[in-house]
């Protein structure tokens, strides 16, 4: 067996874990207001119990002059440390609107230059091919 790299312990301690990141079949569009801040038809759709399924739309597809990056982490056993960032046409309601793994665990590599965003605080529409 290959020698992975950058493990996630919490595979490791919790092998019965899944999650799953697929294609999204279809058009993934952000919006803050009236202003696009990501549009693809690239994204993939990770899918983790308890949670809803999460769009990651990848970086090339994300408008990084409407964001600022915080201060902001937060840590996941599975996937990683997550970094923030704000949508600036949305000011306040705005904050910390999208997180990606910048170097996620080796299991979940298929995220990495992919950003997801919070829909209670951007509009996001998802069209179905």
């Amino acid at each position: 067996m290959d020698q992975i790299a950058n493990p996630s312990l919490g595979f490791q301690r919790n092998p019965d874990k899944v999650i799953t990141v697929e294609p999204y079949i279809g058009t993934v569009t952000v919006r803050a207001g009236d202003t696009v801040i990501a549009s693809s038809t690239k994204a993939k759709v990770l899918t983790e119990s308890p949670y809803p399924p999460a769009l990651y739309i990848p970086f090339e597809d994300i408008d990084f002059d409407q964001l600022r990056k915080t201060e902001s982490s937060t840590h996941c056993p599975f996937k990683g440390d997550a970094s923030y960032w704000s949508v600036l046409p949305a000011a306040e309601a705005g904050q910390d609107a999208m997180w990606a793994y910048e170097q996620p665990f080796d299991e979940m590599i298929e995220i990495r230059h992919h950003g997801a965003f919070y829909p209670n605080k951007v509009t996001v529409e998802a069209e179905p091919a």
